[in-house]
């Protein structure tokens, strides 16, 4: 029986053996090309075997860029060890220093950073009938704020601060100072602001720039009246060309039959 048992086992053996010597690999394999012998729908990796597994791929090494440098810089390129960068101003300035870089086998750059070249904006030209409100000077550095204000009775038509840039331009072209406008009636009430009102109770009979005025005209056809509107624009305010301004005596003998008085026309007879 003992001899049964051992012819048993090594023919086992032998069969399991050569089955495998004869099968196909199995398709799994690590990276130094190692396949594992499957037999009979089993396999065995490694890690059971108790093999060592193959190391983690090490990360990319890089040289770093400080946040300045990231912050003043367009970075074209990586920083990988063996690997260059060039680098242009995000301002637009001329670079002072190299304008490359090459990241060393020890993670340092072979060339300091460079600098961007500091740029200055030139005086604003001056805004007539209007204020500068900042220290004079031959040139301005970035962050630097000039305020404008306007002469009495002028009106400020644009910013009222700008600001010199790091590319040597300011933030906004100066302003205008603009002139009010005499309302160019005198015996017939206008509109400003909704408000029916006489020239002479507007105060200097002037009104600002971007005011809009509007004048009583007459219907060709009908005796009813309608409003054509004009905006004042630094200094100059022209009546339509339908108004016609009243005489001296049909303002002082017949007010009530003024333009301005009579009735107001229908929506639809106005074209």
């Amino acid at each position: 029986m003992l001899l049964q048992a051992f012819l048993f086992t090594v023919l086992s053996s032998f069969l399991l053996i050569s089955f495998c010597s004869h099968s196909p690999p199995s398709e799994a394999s690590d990276k130094f090309g190692a396949r594992d012998c499957v037999c009979g729908g089993g396999s065995s990796t490694r890690q059971e075997r108790g093999e060592a597994q193959p190391p983690e791929p090490a990360p990319a090494q890089i040289c770093p860029l400080p946040g300045e440098v990231i912050n003043t810089f367009s970075i074209h390129g990586n920083a990988t060890v063996g690997t260059s960068i060039r680098y242009s101003c995000l301002s637009g300035a001329d670079i002072v220093g190299s304008t490359e870089n090459f990241c060393q086998v020890n993670q340092t750059w072979l060339h300091p950073h460079p600098a961007c070249k500091k740029l200055f904006c030139r005086p604003p030209k001056e805004v007539e009938q209007g204020y500068v409100v900042a220290v004079q000077k031959t040139e301005y550095e970035a962050g630097f704020d000039i305020h404008y204000l306007c002469k009495k009775n002028y009106l400020l038509d644009g910013p009222q601060k700008i600001t010199c840039l790091s590319n040597g331009s300011w933030s906004a072209s100066p302003p205008h100072c603009r002139a009010r406008c005499v309302i160019p009636a005198e015996r017939s009430r206008v509109v400003i602001g909704g408000e029916k009102r006489w020239p002479f109770d507007v105060t200097d009979a002037m009104v600002p720039h971007g005011e809009n005025v509007a004048f009583y005209c007459k219907h060709p056809k009908k005796q009813c009246s309608f409003t054509a509107a004009q905006t004042c624009f630094d200094g100059k305010l022209q009546t339509p060309e339908c108004y016609l301004e009243p005489t001296w005596l049909q303002y002082k003998l017949f007010p009530h039959r003024l333009v301005s008085e009579i009735e107001t026309c229908a929506p639809g007879d106005v074209e």
